[in-house]
């Protein structure tokens, strides 16, 4: 069973038994989030978020220095 799987069968036995929004729930997803080396989407996306912007900044300068090392001027 992949991860992700596991999680959702996970949340939905707990949602059937335990309150919404109960602390010892969301402690114990977060216990489980750690021991699987998981993270949340929202970190998930802003990771992806920072990666792109990493890429595009990569690709210019890599742009840059073509054109330096071509003798042309910067784009």
């Amino acid at each position: 069973m992949l991860p992700n799987e596991l999680l959702e069968e996970f949340r939905q036995l707990l949602g059937a038994r335990v309150p919404a929004g109960s602390s010892e729930a969301k402690a114990l997803l977060n216990t489980l989030m750690t021991r699987f080396n998981l993270v949340s989407r929202e970190e998930f996306d802003a990771q992806t978020a920072v990666l792109a912007r990493t890429r595009a900044k990569l690709e210019a300068l890599e742009a840059q220095l073509d054109a330096l090392q071509k003798g042309q001027p910067k784009p």
